[in-house]
This record gives structure tokens, sequence and C-alpha cells, in this order.
């Protein structure tokens, strides 16, 4: 059973926590200790409905403000597929945390409310989701109940969001009407909307095609770690342990270890403890090449063939996620898949207004929530491509030295 990774983002009071208690309550993912647990915390509500919102709402600041402050992640399973959910928060001094739910997904649900259509924080939320690069998106367009279930409101919002898809470059974008609150067209189709010809969410998001957004040409192989158990039985044995995060590896290609560009070939490959003859992404394997050469944590095994790029000098879009500022300048470490080099910022090129994509002259530092163009300086060669190309091996992340805290995420140029 595969997995969809989605993001649910919006405004602030659009429903994006009641709309994931409602698939959650809905769909019969919810343990009845939880379902006790959010009764007796909604008793004060003068309808005396559950208040769905709770279920992914967990900390105390954010349910005495009514608002989801950090990334709430569910999780949840059909007979036809496994969910992993992020909660993004809505309010604009959150970009950062959108981005660390988005960086996964598979697909991106925007909500809009029927009431105030195309909003400001919609276009923002669609950019960031333009620049991760997510496959799929779904405009959910909620509070249908109180626009009278309009036929032309939805319409007027799908055209308004339809251009803002297309100067986005947004390509596989579905739209619903739906009621979060009381559960139109969530689960089951609802039959106040005769006009909707769609699916319900549910039937979308488990019939929404992921495989096809894996690449399976260009091969990456990231090396997790070196097993060598050095024992009685063992004791030539040496196999390189990992996930494939992108193409076809077969025993007997001919590879090249990046960075170094030492080449050799697949002697075997071992999946779940057994030999098979050939292995795809995304799964884990353990690899074994025909020469014994030197191989640590954190070098890729790629076929020959398209090779990633190898520098020590990267240009990132990164989004600052720190209180204290990025200066040039500033060392961290940077860490892309398995392999962590020391790095230092040696330029800001430009700032990006997320609001309107427009590149702004480039500050002297980046504060929180910041998404800039900078340039990267590495202690060490890496092998990458570029985030556009291929979002497995394009991603990477700054980590303060001293604190172990990510404070940046970069999109490879």
């Amino acid at each position: 059973m595969d997995i969809l990774r989605f993001i649910t983002a919006g405004s602030v009071d659009d429903g994006k926590s009641t709309l994931i208690g409602r698939l959650l309550y809905d769909s019969k993912s919810i343990m009845i200790d939880q379902l006790e647990a959010i009764g007796r915390q909604s008793k004060n509500r003068e309808d005396g409905e559950i208040d769905l919102a709770l279920l992914t709402d967990g900390l105390r600041a954010e349910r005495e403000q009514g608002i989801t402050i950090d990334v709430a992640y569910k999780y949840f399973s059909t007979p036809k597929r496994k969910f992993i959910i992020a909660d993004a928060p809505g309010h604009i001094q959150y970009t950062r945390n959108m981005v660390t739910g988005a960086s996964n997904a598979d697909l991106a649900i925007i909500l809009i409310d029927a009431r105030n259509g195309v909003a400001e924080q919609t276009r923002r939320h669609s950019i960031i989701a333009s620049l991760l690069k997510i496959p799929h998106v779904v405009v959910a367009i909620n509070k249908m109940d109180l626009v009278d279930y309009s036929h032309d409101v939805y319409n007027n919002i799908v055209i308004d969001y339809a251009e803002v898809a297309r100067n986005l470059g947004l390509k596989d974008v579905t739209y619903i009407p739906i009621s979060a609150l009381n559960g139109d067209n969530i689960v089951e189709k609802s039959d106040k909307y005769p006009w909707y010809e769609g699916e319900s969410l549910l039937h979308i998001l488990e019939n929404t095609e992921v495989q096809n957004d894996i690449n399976l040409t260009d091969g990456r192989f990231p090396v997790q770690y070196v097993i060598r158990p050095q024992t009685e039985d063992l004791h030539d044995y040496r196999g390189y342990a990992g996930k494939i995060i992108s193409g076809v590896y077969r025993k007997g290609d001919k590879v090249v270890v990046q960075p170094s560009g030492i080449e050799s070939s697949i002697a075997a490959i071992e999946k779940d403890g057994k030999e098979i003859d050939e292995a795809f992404a995304p799964q884990s394997v353990v690899l074994h090449l025909k020469d014994d050469i030197d191989i640590s944590r954190g070098d890729t095994i790629v076929p020959t063939g398209i090779q990633p790029n190898v520098t020590n000098e990267l240009e990132v879009l990164l989004c600052w996620m720190d209180n204290k500022p990025l200066v040039p300048g500033n060392k961290y470490l940077l860490q892309i898949n398995s392999r962590t080099v020391r790095s230092s910022i040696r330029e800001i090129q430009y700032k990006l207004n997320v609001n309107t994509l427009q590149k702004e002259e480039a500050p002297d530092k980046a504060g929180l929530n910041d998404v800039v163009k900078a340039v990267i300086k590495t202690a060490a060669p890496i092998a990458w491509d570029a985030y556009a190309a291929l979002r497995s091996n394009g991603g990477a992340i700054l980590i303060d030295e001293t604190s172990c805290v990510t404070v940046g995420a970069c999109m490879i140029q």
C-alpha cells in the first residue's frame, strides 16, 4: 500500500484543522480515547457539537488563539492508501512552517473561504507550493454552506484561481466545493451540490497517482550506512545501505561513486535480506559493488549516464527559519540527503517577494521567514541536481553547528 503525503494550507480561519478533523472523523480514523478527549474539550460549545479542529491543534497556545502555529502531522489510512497530513499555519509570519510541511508533500490542499475568494495568503501559499514543485494541487472552496451553495460563487473563485495557477505554472489542479464543518464532499459526495460533477475529497486523495511523479531515469543512491559485520561467517561482507531516491538499479550495472568519481559495477542487490536482480525508487536496499573501494556515508552511487553536478559552490533559493538573521560569512552545516558538510554563506544576491515573486534588492541580512537567493560555499564537494529537475536530490538544509537546529531550507538552482 503506497503513501500519499499532503499538506493543507490557507488563510487563517479558512477551516484547515476542521477539514483534517472531518477527514479523520468520517473515515473512522480516530481512537475512542481521542474522541472522548476532544469531546471533553468541546463541552463549552453552544451547539454541543465536537470541535474537530482540536484533533490537530494540539498546542495549548494554539487553542487559546484559535489558530495553528506549528505544523501538526496526522496519520490515517483507508483500504486503498496510507496518508500523512501536514496542517500548516495560515498566518503570514509562519512561512517557514509551511515550507517545512510542504518539503516532502506529494499534494497540497489550498483552502479558500467561499465568502472571501482568492486572498493574499492564498497566493502566498500557492507561490510556496510552486517554488517547492508540489506536483498536485487541490483547491478546496470551503464554507459553501455560508454562501447558499452558490454555483456562481464557486465558478468565480475557480476562474480567479485558474489565473493564479497559470501564472505560477501549477499543472495538475483540481477544484472541489466543500463544507468541512458539515462534511459536504469530504468523504462522501453531497447532494447539496447537484451542479458539481467531480468526486469527494477523499476519493481524489485515494486516487491521485503519485508513482508517475517518481523519476526512474536518473539513478541516485545516497549511502546511509556502510555494513561491515567483520565476523567469521561474513569476513569479506561489505554492503552499502540506503534508499534509492530516483532511478533503477540492476545487478551488473556500471556505476560511478560521487563525489570521488570512482567507477565500479553492482555485484549484488539485497532487499529484505534476499538477493534481487533489480531495484528502483523509492525502495530501501543494500548494494554490493564489484570493487573494494573507499565509500562512506553521504557518498552517492550513480549509474553511468546522466551524472549529478559535483561542486563545492551552490546557488540556492533559501527560506530562512531562525530568529537570528542570516548574514553573509556565517558558517553552517549543509545537509543534502545523507551527506553533511561544513559551509559558509558567500553572498545574498536578492530577496524574493513571496507575494508577487518579484526580485527585490539584496538585503544586508535575511530575517525569519525571508526567502532569498544565496550563494553557499562548501568545504567539500557535493553531488547535487537542480531542484526543478530532480526534487529528491535538489533540496538541502542548513544546520546551526552549535545548537544543531535547522535554520534554513534550500532549493538548489
